[in-house]
């Protein structure tokens, strides 16, 4: 599969760049904290550090009140931001952000901020910096995060106000810190995310250098009223990143991976997952001839050309939306789901092989070799018991697959993700069972399922398992005790039983809390009190009548 790159997509090595350019190390502390902090430099507004003329945004197109108000714009509303977005020329960005990630019954994020997504992609890659430009406290909140998550680098941060949005200070400001930044010693790609605030404002990102002495300038808007979830601003990234590459492959040698070119052809996985799931699918892809190649997102800018050097794509998480674009422009197929459980393995294994043109006999021994291996740990550690599932990882779906041939009556599975045509396999599946499955679920539309069917256990997000608890139904949390175990091959097929069926065995003490309670600290009787409060339902009467005539009384002053 290697003709020339500019017809077929092959990409090329430069065998002399096998080795890091200088720096081998993670680079934990990386940039430090100052750069852009501090990056602004006098007489700077005229013209940039190449000299070229800088653009003055027109402040006619900001939403300056927007700017003014607590958090610098961030409740201004979604559709105030939008609207100022799009008048300050960022129509194409949003265009292209509604195709790719279309929104559900909400227009905000139900979990955290999406820009989150998009930082831990960065902050995960070795000589990579990451500078963040937004409000100080969407700025603190996503540091915080990251680092409660194990974040070990400093993430850049250019402050602004008002002012400096109008004047189009903070772009300078922006490009002044990635020119002190761009040292090759030390990173490959330095990374430059506008959050809500500067995206609406048109702080114009893509027209800052593509490159500052061999360092690779990325530049990417993830507001959180244009990005649904944290999950899609991954995507976000490492399709910014994956254009990149593919650019730079097309135009010539590249730098090669680390361990060398594989000697197999590989299936380049898509998705984030436990570690040890490259590993099993590996394991799987050696039967029939293949590798497994890398995990996109990366974790370093080589392995961007390495996945791109593949001779398919397996779409594990299929939201991949920007990313499967830049492997379809590559000439890479494409195949959903993944290999989850015994029909959901025997299908992908198929699909594997007919995608790579596999010979039959292969294909046929390695499903010979794995199948009865994982019918086996599905009825090790059987799961007996109605669930509900919810999440916003991406794998919700394949969840639900292993959990049902695990023995388990799922009712109900929730995802904030889109449906897409890589995740058709695995609805259709689910359907067939019984299952309803909700793309773009709501927090609502979650609890009103687990309210609706009672299960045994519900598996979700952080407000779902806190209702759970409160109606005394056992609960897990998704992205802790799920999505961190291994789901495909062998592996996953018996990983979930114990965790899964232990938290149901707890319904007795959920029980035996709730007789012991009653309602003592729920409702008008929330706190701690010396005697319990009675309900005063006229109070809160006269306290909605109250509210309700400020609102209108608001509402006429606006209209004069």
């Amino acid at each position: 599969m290697t003709p020339d790159t500019k017809t077929s997509g092959e990409v090329v090595y430069d065998d002399a760049a096998a080795s890091p350019m200088v720096n081998d190390a993670d680079q934990p502390g990386g940039m430090g904290c100052g750069p852009g902090a501090s990056a602004t430099s006098e007489g700077a507004a005229a013209t940039g550090v190449s000299g070229k003329p800088l653009p003055v945004v027109d402040a006619n197109s900001i939403n300056v009140a927007a700017t003014t108000q607590d958090g610098l714009g961030c409740h201004a509303g979604a559709d105030e931001m939008l609207a100022a977005a799009r008048a300050a020329g960022k129509s194409d960005t949003l265009d292209r952000y509604a195709a790719d990630y279309p929104k559900g019954p909400h227009d905000q994020p139900q979990s955290m901020c999406p820009a989150f997504g998009s930082l831990r992609v960065g902050l995960r890659m070795r000589r990579t910096a990451t500078i963040l430009s937004g409000s100080a406290c969407c700025v603190y909140g996503l540091t915080f995060t990251s680092h409660f998550y194990g974040a070990r680098r400093t993430v850049g941060y250019v402050p602004f106000n008002s002012e400096s949005l109008v004047t189009g200070k903070l772009f300078e400001d922006i490009r002044d810190a990635v020119h002190e930044m761009a040292d090759p010693a030390l990173y490959d790609a330095i990374v430059i995310t506008n959050l809500c605030v500067p995206t609406a404002s048109g702080v114009p990102l893509q027209i800052l250098p593509k490159e500052i002495n061999g360092v690779r300038i990325i530049g990417i808007d993830v507001p959180g009223f244009g990005v649904p979830t944290h999950a899609e601003a991954k995507d976000v990234l490492a399709g910014a990143m994956l254009k990149y590459a593919r650019t730079e492959a097309e135009a010539g040698p590249v730098q090669a991976p680390r361990g060398g070119k594989a000697q197999k052809p590989t299936v380049t996985l898509v998705g984030e997952m436990f570690p040890a799931d490259p590993v099993g699918i590996g394991m799987l892809l050696d039967g029939l001839g293949l590798a497994a190649g890398p995990v996109v997102p990366t974790r370093e800018w080589r392995e961007l050309y390495a996945a791109l050097d593949c001779v398919g794509v397996a779409a594990i998480h299929p939201f991949y939306t920007a990313s499967f674009r830049e492997f379809e422009a590559a000439g890479r197929p494409i195949v959903g789901s993944g290999p989850v459980g015994y029909d959901g393995t025997a299908a992908w294994l198929d699909a594997i092989g007919d995608m790579a043109n596999v010979k039959r006999d292969l294909v046929d021994a390695t499903k010979n070799r794995v199948l009865p291996a994982i019918k086996g740990a599905l009825s090790t550690v059987p799961i007996k018991g109605r669930i509900t599932l919810s999440g916003y990882e991406g794998s919700e779906l394949l969840v639900a697959r292993l959990l049902i041939e695990s023995g388990a009556d799922v009712r109900y599975v929730g995802s904030a993700c889109p449906r897409t045509r890589f995740s058709d396999a695995d609805r259709e599946w689910l359907e067939a069972k019984g299952v309803h499955v909700q793309f773009r679920a709501s927090l609502e539309q979650d609890i009103a399922a687990m309210q609706e069917f009672q299960p045994d256990l519900a598996i979700g997000t952080t407000p779902v398992v806190q209702k759970a608890k409160e109606l005394t139904i056992p609960s897990l949390y998704f992205t802790n005790l799920i999505s961190a175990r291994p789901l495909f091959g062998p592996a996953g097929a018996g990983s979930l039983g114990m965790v899964v069926n232990t938290a149901m065995a707890n319904k007795h003490r959920f029980d035996e809390m709730k007789s012991f309670f009653g309602d003592v600290g729920s409702g008008y009787n929330a706190g701690v009190w010396e005697e319990v409060p009675q309900d005063r339902p006229e109070f809160r009467e006269h306290y909605k009548r109250h509210i309700e005539k400020l609102n209108k009384k608001r509402k006429a002053e606006a209209m004069v």
